[in-house]
């Protein structure tokens, strides 16, 4: 099973409670195909940046679950044939990868990169020592 984040967007002339009831729907849909949910997120009220099907707000909400790739099939034919829904969008959630921390001290401070700053004695000790062998290199 993969996991997926369904991102959709509902009629904003329902009420609060019928989108949230839209929402249940949705999710019933997910677990009749054997998908299991994982995190819902309840629908808000947005202002849309241009008119869709000449709505100008909608309610957007989320789901992620796991489910098939064989039921997603399914699952997305059942969406698709939804009058309520403007836009619905469908990605594969990729897991996240832990980065290893090496073990330190409490009191040991985390350096993220190291910079070598140059003071200008040494920056003059290098061009002198360039010139007298480009000197020398010339008088051969």
């Amino acid at each position: 099973m993969k996991t997926y984040e369904l991102t959709y967007l509902i009629l904003a002339e329902l009420p609060e409670e019928e989108a949230r009831a839209f929402q249940n729907k949705i999710a019933s849909l997910i677990k009749e195909e054997g998908g299991i949910l994982d995190d819902i997120r309840m629908p808000f009220r947005k202002k849309l940046a241009y008119s869709i099907k000449k709505q100008g707000q909608a309610y957007l909400a989320f789901l992620n679950f796991k489910i098939s790739p064989e039921s997603l099939i399914n699952l997305e034919k059942k969406i698709k044939s939804e009058n309520q829904i403007l836009r619905y969008l469908i990605l594969i959630k990729k897991p996240i990868k832990a980065a290893k921390e090496r073990k330190r001290e409490s009191h040991e401070p985390i350096i993220l990169a190291e910079k070598k700053v140059f003071s200008e004695k040494e920056k003059k000790v290098e061009l002198k020592e360039i010139e007298k062998e480009l000197e020398e290199i010339l008088k051969e």
